[in-house]
């Protein structure tokens, strides 16, 4: 059985994020989506916000589940058990800076493999700094997020408020 995690901050899940997730779910057995936990930064919405929101978003998907970590992911990914770190990339911007992750990550853990995944082209663009500013400047996020968490992201960031 083929254990992969999808690393992030999802602040806020986006379609980008869901279309790599759903995709690294059809390659593998088992995934874990998971969730940084920083607190050296401030995100709209708390590490338990987020993880529900991708719950809700990944239902449909039996082999998807969603955990939070801090510290190395080389080591969370040895607790898990997983052998294979998926990263979408959406340009190569990200490639040099997922590259350097993928090879100081292979040195922690020599069992850990990265598998690049290339965004979809409708979703190059997408990022989810560029939702926060959207929703927070009034802009509609209808093309960016699931739907069903639209209204929720909507409400959150049009609001201004932090958890």
């Amino acid at each position: 059985m083929t254990v992969a995690i999808c690393p992030g901050s999802f602040d806020p899940v986006t379609r980008g994020h869901l279309d790599i997730i759903s995709r690294a779910a059809f390659m593998f057995d088992r995934v874990i989506v998971a969730v940084l936990h920083n607190s050296k930064k401030n995100p709209a919405f708390t590490v338990e916000e987020r993880m529900a929101m991708i719950s809700k978003v990944t239902e449909d998907m039996p082999n998807v589940e969603v955990a939070t970590f801090d510290g190395l992911l080389a080591d969370f990914a040895r607790i898990k058990g997983a052998t294979v770190l998926v990263k979408g990339l959406r340009a190569v911007s990200d490639f040099e800076y997922e590259f350097q992750m993928a090879l100081a990550n292979r040195k922690l853990n020599p069992d850990l493999e990265t598998v690049f995944i290339t965004t979809k082209a409708e979703n190059m663009y997408l990022a989810s700094s560029l939702v926060k500013e959207i929703a927070r400047n009034g802009g509609t996020i209808d093309d960016f997020v699931p739907a069903v968490l639209r209204k929720e992201i909507q409400n959150r960031l049009c609001k201004g408020e932090r958890k």
